[in-house]
């Protein structure tokens, strides 16, 4: 489009204003690259943007353009595209707005415990995917923990985090993340999480928040201060329980139990490395089935029975899996298992796909596993689970 001389003397506010006069949202097929790049700069002076993007002429850039292939304009682009990590992610009502806005049939039923949505694509009407989260499935995450059957969840100066105070909102979230991912990814183009699935601090909106370091802090935290430096983020998230499968060191089970309480592991989480740590310690394979069988009538879920399972397997009077006419044995050729050793070689393959998870600092394992598969990792064969892990081994942990 030719822009005439007078057009180009505008700065870009007005140039813009001038082009939304006559229709159109704010866009950057409106400006030449010289425009949009003073534009960014101009808006990222601003203290009205989220912090991310203040002062950051490049990063409003990115966002604008990201926005642009969306069909976002600007506004909406900034107050709801967020980059955690260096990865491009959504609110959870904005994946609901572009699902509905494809088409399809978004249903949310809300409650204080549980949120279930569906999905029912508008190309195939048959094809519905309805997924629950509920306040147990947020206690399994180690999102909060439930005290007199209602959440409990604080941040280390001991304050009230939005999953103990708004749990029917953050319930919301996840469902409809979830949902949409699963049912019609194509219109998250490439950014399929929220902040808070990232390990972002979010609002009761989902928003990210900045966490401001307290002068207050409790006298018990201030060790933490010799082990960093001001403004530097928390490390990646552990999978202490693949790590606690992994090794039979009791002075190295320690220090992983001793690591996940300072980090502030639920009370769930650390009853079941309790559970490992017993297990470990089991001089036979009878001793361990009978931890199995007590857990299993307990309701314990079946990851960390599989987890149990792996650790008799290597016990005195465990059976030995198959081997090669060579010895070696062939737990990742899951199709020749025999059936009575199927679980036993998924199990196995799944603590050394948690533990390659973990090395990798892969805090998102079992969505990621899920996106590719299909399948949650606890239905996945042994052969699905160690072909994943050995993708995350050649690409260094790089999702």
């Amino acid at each position: 489009m030719t822009i005439a001389p007078t057009e180009r003397q505008q700065t870009p506010a007005t140039y813009a204003a001038a082009r939304g006069a006559h229709g159109g949202a704010l866009s950057l097929s409106h400006m030449t690259p010289r425009e949009a790049w003073t534009f960014c700069e101009s808006l990222a002076a601003t203290p009205l943007l989220p912090d991310a993007y203040r002062k950051q002429p490049a990063s409003v850039l990115w966002a604008m353009e990201y926005g642009r292939a969306l069909g976002l304009d600007v506004v909406t682009t900034i107050t709801t595209i967020h980059v955690i990590k260096g990865k491009p992610c959504q609110s959870a009502d904005l994946m609901l707005g572009r699902a509905r806005s494809a088409g399809h049939r978004v249903r949310i039923k809300s409650e204080r415990t549980r949120c279930v949505v569906s999905i029912q694509r508008h190309d195939d009407p048959d094809d519905e995917t309805v997924i629950e989260w509920t306040l147990d499935d947020a206690v399994t995450a180690g999102l909060c923990t439930l005290q007199n059957d209602r959440p409990h969840a604080r941040d280390k100066y001991g304050d009230p985090t939005p999953w103990e105070k708004y749990p029917r909102a953050m319930l919301r979230a996840r469902a409809i993340a979830e949902c949409v991912r699963s049912a019609c990814p194509e219109v998250l183009h490439g950014a399929i999480y929220t902040p808070e699935e990232l390990g972002e601090v979010v609002d009761q909106e989902g928003n990210p928040v900045v966490v401001v370091e307290r002068a207050d802090a409790p006298v018990q935290q201030t060790h933490t201060v010799v082990q960093s430096t001001p403004n530097t983020p928390p490390p990646p998230a552990r999978d202490y329980l693949a790590e606690a499968v992994a090794t039979t060191d009791p002075a190295e089970l320690s220090a992983i139990q001793a690591a996940a309480r300072d980090n502030g592991a639920p009370a769930p989480y650390l009853a079941a490395l309790d559970d490992v740590q017993t297990a470990h310690a089991a001089q036979d394979v009878q001793a361990v089935r009978e931890l199995h069988r007590r857990l299993q009538e307990a309701g314990a879920e079946p990851a960390h029975l599989s987890r149990i399972a792996a650790i008799g397997a290597t016990k005195p009077g465990a059976k030995a899996p198959e081997q090669h006419d060579d010895g070696q044995r062939h737990a990742d050729d899951s199709h020749r298992t025999p059936p009575d050793n199927a679980e036993q070689a998924a199990a196995e393959a799944e603590n050394r796909l948690r533990l390659a998870a973990s090395k990798a600092n892969l805090p998102t394992l079992d969505a990621d596993f899920q996106t590719v598969y299909g399948i949650p990792l606890e239905q996945a064969t042994a052969q699905q689970l160690d072909t994943f892990r050995e993708r995350i081994e050649a690409a260094g942990g790089t999702q």
